[in-house]
């Protein structure tokens, strides 16, 4: 079972706690299950907040709705289920490089899902949740342990 201190939660996996979609059902429980603390980039907290916006703008959601899950998400890490942290990023990036040119010509991973890859890497994390298949292959190559809740 995946403890939530060595769990990477790529950021859209992350939206669905607070954005209604046909994942949420499964990620709240999933969530649940898991409890304790997990470790959000502060480029993937930025990532959630522009995911949301984006859903106003395309008229996905409402500008009510945003601000509630915006709220929702604000309350995660003022409450500690979610802890901002900083990554090293030139060692981040270095090894997202890498990684693309070791693995995407072989699974098309994109310049996003390779660098998610590389900050859980660099977080020295064991559990990788996505929903993004090819995003998953590359965990499961560098050794993370996949989860699709």
């Amino acid at each position: 079972m995946a403890s939530a201190d060595r769990t990477y939660v790529d950021p859209s996996a992350l939206r669905s706690l607070y954005i209604h979609d046909d994942r949420s059902r499964r990620v709240c429980a999933w969530r649940r299950r898991l409890g304790g603390t997990l470790a959000l980039t502060r480029h993937g907290y930025g990532e959630i907040v522009n995911s949301v916006s984006l859903a106003v703008f395309r008229g996905d959601v409402s500008r009510e709705a945003a601000h509630v899950a915006l709220e929702a998400l604000d309350e995660d890490v003022e409450a500690g289920r979610l802890l901002l942290v900083d990554l090293l990023w030139r060692r981040t990036l270095d090894r997202a490089v890498g990684l693309s040119r070791l693995h995407t010509p072989h699974l098309g991973t994109r310049t996003l899902d390779v660098l998610h890859v590389a900050a859980a890497m660099t977080l020295e994390m064991t559990w990788f949740v996505t929903y993004d298949v090819r995003q998953a292959r590359l965990a499961k190559k560098v050794g993370l342990k996949v989860v699709c809740p």
